[in-house]
C-alpha cells in the first residue's frame, strides 16, 4: 500500500514482431490500458486509465501498471474521462518523459479533470489514513501504515507539459515508421478513434500494418455530441464493448421520460429530483435537454441546480468547442445563445450554498457528480433525501457492479449504507439509459460495419465491458462478419 514502483507483469525481452499487452479494462469497464510495442522497439500506451468505483480498495492495482513508465515512448489518449487518463500524472511522476498524443478538447479537459481527480485522491487518503490511525493505537515502531496519493496536482501540472494535441482526420507521425490519424468518436467532446499505421517486417517484407482502438464509442443520435465518424479500414481492431448485451431507449424517448419524470415528483409529488451525473458530457446533455423543454415552455417553472465546480468549469470548455458540437446544438445557438442555460438554472460552485440546498424543501432538480454515487456533492444529496418519499433518485449512465450507484438500484432493497449509516429507502429510484455516451450494441455494430469491411479485418479484441457484456457481443461481431473475435484477459500478451 505504500508508494512504490510495481511492475510485477514487464519484462524486458527482444521484440521481432508487434505485440499488444491488454493492461487494464479487460473484462470489465475501468483502467484502459493497451501497450504496443512495434518489430522496431517502439513502446506506445493506448490510454492511461485509473481504475475506479472501489474506493481505496483499487489502490494497489492503480500503482502496479504492468509497465515501466521510464521506458515508454508515448502515449495516445482516445479521451479524457478519468477511467481512460487518471494515470497520466501518475507515469509521469515515475518517470515518463515522453508525449501524450490527444485533441485539443481532450487536452483541456484533462486539465481540468486531472486536477480534480488528485483533489480527490489527497481527501480519500486523508480519510482513510484517519481510520487506519485509530485501529492501530499501538503502532510498530518504525513501520508505515498510511497511505500516498498517487499524485498531486504538483504531478498534474508537470503531466500537462507532454500533451501534443491534433484535431481531427490529421494524420501524422509518432515515429519514422509510426502514422496515427484521429476520428471523432462522438462519445464526448474531444473524444477521437484512433487509428495506427505501423511499419515492419511481416512473411520477410515490410508492410504498413493498420491497427485501431475505438476507445469508447458514442451514440449514434445525441443531442449535443455528433455521430461517430467514419474512420479507415485496418487490420486489428481494439473495441469497446461496455453495452455489449443491452440495448438504450430511443433518444427522443429519454427526453419525454426526462419531462414525465420532473413532472412527477416535482409537481405532484413536490419533492426533489436528484441526478448523479458525470461531470463531463452526461451534465451538459441534460442541461441541454432541459435547456429545449424551457425553451419550449413545457418545463415546470422549478428551480435548477448544477451543484459542481466541475460540471461549471467543463461548460466552459463546451462552449469553447461550438464547431465540435451537433448540428442540432449549433442551430438551437442561432436564437439561443447559450444552449447550457436558461433563467431557472443556477450553477452552483461555492461549498455554503451546496450545503444550503439540503436544507430547502422546496420543489427543485438537483444535477451533481458524481455519475456513480462513489463521492461528491450528490452522495451528501442522496443521503439527506433517501428517505423522502417525495424525492426521486435517477440513475441516467453506467455504474460498476461496485458502486453505491449500482447498489441503490438493487430491486426490493429497503436500506443502504451511506457514510457509514443505515437508511431507509422510500425514494423513488429510477433510471434512464437513454442519456448514455455509450452506444448500445446494435449502434456499435452499425457503426463499425459502416466504418469497416469485417472480411479484411484479421483480429478483433474486446475491451471495456463487463465479462458477460464483452462475451455477448463477441458474438454480435461474429455474426456481423468478423473473424478471430477475441476477449483478452488482464496482462494477456498478443503477437500481431
Amino acid at each position: 500500500m505504500h508508494m512504490c514502483k510495481l511492475f510485477t507483469n514487464f519484462v524486458p525481452q527482444i521484440v521481432k514482431t508487434m505485440k499488444i499487452q491488454f493492461l487494464g479494462a479487460t473484462r470489465e469497464v475501468t483502467g484502459s490500458k493497451h501497450l504496443i510495442t512495434t518489430d522496431s522497439g517502439h513502446t506506445i500506451l493506448l490510454d492511461c486509465g485509473m481504475y475506479q468505483g472501489k474506493g481505496m480498495e483499487t489502490d494497489a492495482d492503480n500503482r502496479d501498471l504492468g509497465f515501466d513508465p521510464a521506458t515508454l515512448d508515448c502515449v495516445v489518449l482516445s479521451h479524457a474521462h478519468i477511467d481512460h487518463s487518471g494515470l497520466i500524472p501518475y507515469i509521469v511522476k515515475l518517470g515518463f518523459k515522453g508525449d501524450i498524443y490527444c485533441t485539443p478538447a481532450t487536452r483541456d479537459l484533462c486539465a481540468l479533470m486531472l486536477a480534480d481527480t488528485a483533489f480527490i485522491q489527497e481527501q480519500d487518503v486523508r480519510t482513510y489514513n484517519k481510520k487506519i490511525d485509530k485501529q492501530n493505537p499501538h503502532k510498530e515502531k518504525g513501520k508505515k501504515y498510511f497511505v500516498e496519493p498517487l499524485y498531486n496536482q504538483h504531478d498534474v501540472d508537470r503531466a500537462m507539459k507532454h500533451f501534443v494535441t491534433y484535431s481531427y482526420d490529421r494524420r501524422f507521425r509518432l515515429f519514422d515508421d509510426v502514422l496515427l490519424t484521429f476520428t471523432n468518436s462522438g462519445h464526448m467532446l474531444g473524444g477521437a478513434i484512433c487509428s495506427l499505421e505501423i511499419y515492419e517486417e511481416e512473411a520477410g517484407k515490410k508492410v504498413w500494418k493498420r491497427l485501431t482502438y475505438t476507445g469508447d464509442i458514442g451514440r449514434l443520435h445525441s443531442h449535443i455530441l455528433p455521430s461517430p465518424q467514419l474512420f479507415p479500414q485496418c487490420d486489428y481492431l481494439i473495441c469497446e464493448s461496455t453495452y455489449g448485451d443491452r440495448l438504450h431507449d430511443d433518444p427522443m424517448v429519454t427526453e419525454e421520460q426526462l419531462l414525465g419524470i420532473v413532472d412527477d415528483t416535482c409537481v405532484y409529488r413536490k419533492g426533489q429530483l436528484l441526478i448523479p451525473s458525470f461531470s463531463v458530457g452526461r451534465t451538459q446533455e441534460i442541461v441541454y435537454v432541459l435547456n429545449q423543454l424551457y425553451n419550449d415552455g413545457r418545463l415546470p417553472h422549478i428551480p435548477v441546480y448544477v451543484d459542481s465546480p466541475m460540471s461549471t468549469n467543463a461548460t466552459q470548455i463546451f462552449r469553447m468547442y461550438p464547431d465540435e458540437l451537433s448540428d442540432e446544438v449549433q442551430d438551437t445557438m442561432r436564437f439561443d445563445t447559450d444552449p447550457f442555460g436558461f433563467n431557472t438554472l443556477r450553477y452552483i460552485t461555492d461549498i455554503r450554498e451546496s450545503k444550503a440546498l439540503n436544507h430547502k424543501d422546496e420543489p427543485c432538480i438537483i444535477i451533481s457528480a458524481s455519475g456513480m454515487l462513489e463521492a461528491g456533492r450528490i452522495k451528501h444529496h442522496v443521503a439527506n433525501h433517501i428517505s423522502d418519499p417525495r424525492c426521486t433518485v435517477l440513475i441516467v449512465g453506467y455504474c460498476a457492479p461496485t458502486t453505491l450507484g449500482a447498489r441503490i438500484q438493487e430491486p426490493g432493497l429497503q436500506w443502504i449504507s451511506i457514510f457509514g449509516l443505515d437508511r431507509k429507502i422510500k425514494a423513488q429510484i429510477t433510471k434512464l439509459e437513454g442519456f448514455s455516451g455509450h452506444g448500445d450494441y446494435k449502434e456499435m455494430l452499425d457503426y463499425l460495419t459502416r466504418s469497416l469491411l469485417p472480411e479484411q479485418v484479421k483480429k478483433v479484441f474486446v475491451v471495456h465491458g463487463e465479462e458477460e457484456a464483452a462475451t455477448t457481443y463477441k458474438g454480435h461481431l461474429e455474426d456481423a462478419g468478423f473473424k478471430q473475435v477475441e476477449v483478452p484477459q488482464k496482462g494477456q500478451s498478443v503477437e500481431l
